[in-house]
């Protein structure tokens, strides 16, 4: 949580976890069971294992505790998430001549 935690509303929510370390993926996921989180609320889930086996997959339910954001974080938010999402924007080609791979059949 950040420090701005004390100054906002918090709430107690139950959360849904789904964690997988395996060949086939490598994920943790949380989702809220009942209550829908707004730009800029951060959400503390507790009682989750920090470090599964290799081969593991496990889904179980979770107590969280959701801090509500305020409303000038809620519009800073917004705002900056706009930036963020033109970095993923940024994308780069080069000619195939600068590439080191050659095309199958190729001496």
């Amino acid at each position: 949580m950040s420090w701005l935690a004390p100054l906002r509303d918090t709430v107690t929510a139950t959360c849904d976890v789904d964690i997988e370390k395996t060949v086939e993926s490598f994920h943790a996921y949380t989702v809220p069971a009942d209550i829908e989180l707004r730009p800029g609320d951060e959400m503390l889930v507790h009682g989750v294992p920090y470090e599964i086996e290799f081969g593991d997959h496990m889904t179980l339910q979770c107590a969280a505790t959701v801090a509500r954001a305020t409303m000038a974080e809620r519009v800073w938010t917004r705002f900056a998430s706009i930036f963020q999402l033109t970095g993923l924007y940024e994308v780069g080609f080069q000619p195939q001549e600068e590439l080191e791979l050659k095309p199958r059949g190729t001496p």
